[in-house]
């Protein structure tokens, strides 16, 4: 009899199997999620005979983006036998049953990410070509592929910085680093397609759709794009940055604890940008996003970072008689801290030796190239001084390297203070690999303070800064200043002698104890005179509230101290800052910097000191009542209290935590009294294992973010 052509009844993705495999099954287990260079498994039935080898010729291809393409590679076309064929693409015959066949298939490692649509064609003899659509997949990026860009050798990294959803990231100032739990959620329902959709509305590919798809097998160029897409600055991009105090118009960025909520706000509402962020909202979303797609990514945050819009590498802050800050003329800021993203990945397109983790930073400072995007920028490259290297590494570098010019502004003049090599880059955190503790990755930024080899970086710099305004650096029409000699930043001689070395009186404040909102605040200013004169001082004292970008709110404190010390002489001179003289000027941010600007009597030196204080809030507690096992009930009990003497109202308690909530928890608690301790119980069931975080925040119309969080581990069950 003849052979009939032979025809696909259904076809196994496998997804469940194939998922597992491939490091996915958090995403899902219903739908096929597979990474390039490692190979999947399917399973095709047949309606009507077995598969003959020989007789049945199988190709199969596949297609991804609105215009897929050989050329372009956003197609591919190969064939089960046993050769190997010009396509990347591999099919390997695995079993052949009574009426299925099992193929394993292999995208290659360099094959673009993306949603695929998987085809094939059946030739049987020299009959008609029949084909067939099997079905839709998800390629993702894979750190377990040694030939992949972003291949990562330590499996606990890989656990950490592609499997893990929650984290920790660090605020608060350099004298009082705290973490601040985060939900990252990206194996989370959805968020694989929303990420996939923030790529779809990214500028490029509403420009050129095939070039776009095209490139998205390159670790920096997939970087590039995320970063741009997560501010709303030149697109539909997910969130809109706000630095003021208003955010009466959306969710104060302290209150988010989780990236899912915005990523699904944004896709809910259209791609609407969700109103707002600040740098580590920012960073928070982009790490959720490319470790979804499989980039290592991990959340950086830098203390005291340094804003230089104009390229000299020196951040210019001016102060007034009464030692207080004022609003800079030039924009260039000191942040209390700044959060951006590193990404591991093969630098192919840079010399040898810069690949590694890179930095992304997404929150809209400067232009890249025409977009807000800052990155990919080796870190290596920054510790070396390397500032022409692709992608805005001289911006990243004055983040951590640039020197502070301090200036008193009176009568129409400026007078310089001082100058501080080491103010900026201080402190560089991430977490730690699978623990709660904090890693300090400065050494990775820069060598050490004061070293010849830092000066030797930062004046190769420097000269790279000076000698050409390469694309992608800083704003290209905002010329550096000339800088006289004697100013020059760093030399490789003896740094510059500060005013406390001419005057030989040394200022320094001290706290009496942790500054807690709600209470006052007790500190002392420690005055030491290192001369054999004696020494009269007349000191101007103020304190004002700073909002996270460094710019200055007005002074709500102030005081005079006369202060008259003998030979080697110290005194200390006490302090203390009420609550109802602070309360109502705070920021979100609860930062206050307290000044004193010191002066000699028979000197025109000048001494300014000052110091940073960060309030703290008590945290929410977390206790979790029994045994917590997957899919049976579990009780979860908060307990919160008002740290304030007077009543706060609109209280609102959020709890979240992925694997346990499947969607965020809010419950309206109304008015706190003074003081007033409360707790109360949440019933969930958990529906994912492992090590899992809940995060929870309490806000009111006082205060916005009182923070707590707890791990779990849930168990599998029986």
């Amino acid at each position: 009899c003849p052979i009939t052509g032979l025809e696909v009844a259904l076809t196994d993705l496998q997804s469940s199997w194939n998922n597992v495999r491939h490091h996915t099954e958090e995403i899902s287990s219903n739908r096929l999620l597979v990474r390039r260079g490692q190979a999947f498994n399917i399973t095709l039935y047949f309606r009507n005979r077995a598969f003959q080898p020989g007789l049945d010729n199988i190709i199969f291809v596949t297609e991804t983006g609105p215009l897929p393409d050989l050329p372009k590679g956003t197609r591919a076309v190969f064939s089960l036998a046993g050769h190997r064929g010009p396509s990347p693409w591999i099919a390997s015959l695995q079993t052949i049953g009574a009426s299925s066949l099992e193929v394993s298939l292999c995208a290659p490692p360099v094959a673009a990410v993306g949603r695929y649509l998987l085809k094939v064609h059946i030739r049987s003899l020299q009959g008609p070509v029949t084909a067939y659509q099997l079905g839709e997949f998800i390629l993702l990026f894979n750190p377990w592929c040694p030939e992949d860009a972003v291949y990562l050798e330590s499996e606990p990294q890989r656990q950490e910085y592609v499997m893990n959803d929650y984290g920790f990231i660090y605020q608060g100032n350099k004298n009082w680093i705290r973490p601040c739990p985060w939900n990252y959620g990206q194996f989370e329902e959805n968020i694989i397609d929303i990420c996939l959709e923030l790529l779809d509305k990214s500028l490029n590919f509403q420009i050129d759709p095939a070039t776009d798809c095209a490139l998205r097998g390159s670790p920096v160029y997939i970087s590039r794009v995320v970063c741009a897409m997560i501010n709303s600055n030149d697109d539909s991009g997910v969130l809109n940055g706000n630095w003021g105090e208003n955010y009466s118009d959306g969710t104060n960025p302290a209150e988010w604890m989780g990236s899912v909520a915005i990523l699904k706000q944004w896709h809910a509402t259209g791609c609407q940008p969700v109103r707002y962020g600040q740098c580590w909202v920012f960073a928070a979303v982009t790490c959720t996003v490319m470790r979804c797609l499989g980039i290592p990514t991990r959340v950086i945050t830098n203390f005291n970072s340094g804003h230089d819009t104009d390229g000299n590498l020196i951040i210019d802050e001016y102060y007034d008689n009464t030692g207080r800050i004022l609003e800079n003329k030039k924009k260039d800021s000191v942040w209390n801290f700044h959060v951006w993203n590193e990404c591991w990945m093969a630098r192919n397109d840079l010399p040898p030796g810069f690949g590694g983790w890179q930095v992304l930073d997404a929150t809209p400072q400067e232009t890249s190239n025409g977009l807000y995007c800052c990155g990919p920028a080796s870190v290596r490259a920054i510790k070396e001084g390397e500032v022409d290297l692709n992608y805005d590494t001289a911006f990243a570098f004055s983040m951590v390297n640039a020197d502070c010019m301090a200036w008193l502004v009176f009568g129409g003049k400026e007078q310089k203070l001082h100058q501080d090599t080491n103010t900026v880059g201080n402190f560089i955190s991430t977490k730690s690999i699978q623990s709660d503790e904090r890693d300090d990755i400065t050494e990775n930024y820069k060598y050490e303070e004061g070293s010849l080899q830092e000066r030797q970086v930062f004046l190769k710099a420097l000269q790279k800064l000076k000698a050409g305004r390469f694309p992608g650096s800083l704003r290209a029409e905002s010329q550096p200043r000339s800088v006289p000699l004697s100013d020059s930043p760093r030399s490789l001689a003896t740094p510059s002698l500060q005013p406390s070395d001419v005057v030989q009186v040394s200022l320094k404040f001290q706290l009496l104890d942790s500054p807690n909102m709600g209470q006052d605040i007790r500190f002392v200013l420690l005055a030491l005179n290192m001369s054999p004169q004696l020494k009269d001082l007349r000191v101007n004292l103020s304190a004002q509230s700073l909002l996270h970008d460094g710019s200055p709110l007005l002074p709500f404190w102030q005081d005079t101290a006369f202060i008259t010390l003998s030979p080697e002489e110290a005194k200390t001179y006490p302090c203390k800052i009420t609550y109802s003289q602070y309360s109502q000027y705070l920021s979100t941010d609860k930062l206050i910097r307290i000044s004193a600007l010191g002066e000699e009597k028979n000197s025109p030196e000048k001494i300014l000191v000052n110091k940073i204080i960060t309030l703290a809030y008590p945290s929410i507690v977390i206790n979790v009542l029994g045994a917590a096992i997957v899919n049976q009930p579990l009780s979860i009990q908060v307990v919160f209290s008002n740290p304030l003497s007077e009543q706060v109202e609109d209280c609102v308690l959020t709890v979240e935590g992925s694997g346990l909530f499947r969607r965020q928890q809010r419950v309206l608690i109304g008015v706190l009294k003074p003081h007033h301790r409360a707790s109360l119980t949440l019933e969930t069931i958990p529906f994912k294992s492992g090590q899992r975080q809940i995060q929870a925040n309490l806000r009111s119309n006082k205060f916005k973010d009182i923070k707590g969080y707890r791990n779990v581990y849930i168990n599998f069950g029986l």
